[in-house]
């Protein structure tokens, strides 16, 4: 038997291993969910969360259509929850209006699905169930019924006249009027807006609803809940400011521009911060310098990073230059010289991955832990348009020399790159006795068509 029939046999063995190794994992899946314990099907979801894997989601519908278990309810609808996954909607709908059947838990995870999942055709029965005024279901009512409501302008329209009569006569709570206001804004509703821009103007009102009205108008971002907007900018309360500064992303004009400039030189740190997002959002190149200034000398951490973030959205010739500055200054804290890496990088991988890549190793040689480890996941996360070359060159050196940090951010750099190249590399690491390495690079190979050979 010649040696290149020998390695054949021996890639179609080990081949052979792993897709019984996978089968084996996911019929033991799947009997967890036909079979297992509260504890162990929720260890399960756990897992699939972590994993982002929905293969199995099915087999969860089905578990959830006639259990009545409290932790197995929750943990299957907060599992689609996070997601935004629709299939659970009859069963959601179910819980609530047979709620006498069922847990407050098991209640409340189905309301805050139907409203994760945005499903109109739920705020009937949410306002219904407001309605009857049960102090345990009201928080995550009022949310669910603003966010279920905004895909459709009718039911938005119902949402908000429910909302704004129960905050006016019904007595909901200190806490829950923050939370209808929040909700006013989620739904989209323009009904809503003459009612939150009364509140965000009220002097005299708790600034807690001041500020919850002014990001509500903004989600909502209709031109005729500008002015109120402006009129806090210059309020008293450094919260009502900041908070105006932050409404102004959605909106345009010479007006708002120099709002946000102005707000660059409020003594209190978050309307700074506000500004630099609003400049983010509006890709405002008019604010570069006042960015710049405050990346450099801010005496805030949070200041300097939202200005970095700002100048990397604006991206303009002016931003990039003070970011390669930022980044190359070595004096310059950890957290700014690796954002502003971030930063480049997304702009343009291309023309800075060598010289990033320069800083990495130089971070390594002088042991700067901190400063290699956060530079090490930009690299890992590069994605380099036309020539490959030397991505592929750092890959292979991560996969083949660094340890189980830098294999899997070989592994990313290869699937994100199209490293087809690094084949053998990828088929290696698939056969490696570390569960996550193989794991990780058995997805890399199934990214990029590549074909693990059967061992013998």
């Amino acid at each position: 038997m010649n040696f290149k029939y020998k390695i054949l046999i021996f890639f179609f063995i080990i081949f052979s291993a792993l897709s019984a190794f996978a089968q084996n994992d996911e019929a033991s899946r799947r009997d967890t969910i036909k079979y297992g314990t509260e504890s162990e099907i929720a260890n399960l979801i756990q897992t699939l969360r972590t994993e982002n894997i929905d293969y199995l989601d099915d087999e969860l519908m089905l578990l959830i259509e006639t259990s009545k278990n409290q932790r197995i309810l929750t943990s299957v609808f907060g599992f689609f929850s996070d997601r935004g996954k629709s299939g659970l909607e009859e069963r959601a709908l179910k819980a609530i209006t047979e709620r006498e059947d069922e847990t407050n838990e098991t209640v409340l995870s189905a309301i805050d699905y139907l409203g994760r999942i945005k499903l109109p055709e739920a705020v009937p029965v949410l306002i219904e169930l407001l309605d009857t005024e049960e102090r345990r279901f009201l928080s995550n009512g009022f949310r669910a019924v603003g966010r279920a409501s905004s895909p459709d302008s009718e039911m938005a329209d119902k949402a908000a006249e429910f909302l704004i009569n129960y905050y006016n006569y019904r007595n909901p709570g200190n806490d829950n009027q923050s939370i209808i206001i929040t909700a006013l804004g989620e739904s989209g509703s323009l009904l809503g807006v003459p009612f939150l821009a009364e509140i965000a103007v009220n002097t005299d009102g708790r600034i807690p609803l001041r500020t919850a009205a002014l990001a509500a108008l903004a989600v909502i971002g209709d031109e005729s809940g500008l002015e109120p907007i402006l009129n806090c900018i210059s309020a008293n309360d450094p919260n009502v400011r900041s908070s105006a500064v932050a409404a102004l992303g959605p909106f345009s004009g010479d007006a708002v521009d120099s709002a946000i400039l102005d707000a660059f030189r409020d003594s209190y740190y978050r309307t700074r911060i506000a500004a630099a997002q609003a400049s983010r959002d509006r890709r405002l190149e008019a604010a570069v310098p006042f960015l710049k200034f405050r990346a450099e000398r801010d005496e805030v951490a949070n200041v300097k990073d939202e200005s970095i973030r700002a100048l990397g959205a604006i991206a303009n010739s002016e931003a990039v230059e003070i970011l390669d500055s930022l980044f190359s200054e070595r004096r310059n804290s950890n957290q700014v010289r690796i954002l502003s890496c971030e930063m480049l990088m997304k702009i343009d991988a291309s023309k800075f991955f060598t010289k990033i890549v320069m800083e990495l190793n130089d971070a390594k040689t002088g042991n700067q832990t901190n400063l290699y480890n956060g530079i090490l996941k930009v690299v890992g996360e590069a994605v380099v348009d036309g020539d490959k070359t030397e991505i592929e060159r750092v890959a292979l050196s991560f996969i083949q020399n660094g340890a189980i940090v830098e294999r899997l951010y070989g592994l990313d750099m290869a699937a994100n790159n199209d490293l087809r190249g690094l084949s053998e590399q990828i088929i290696s690491l698939a056969r490696d006795r570390n569960e996550t390495l193989s794991r990780r690079a058995r997805r890399t190979a199934e990214t990029l068509g590549i074909e693990i050979p059967q061992q013998q």
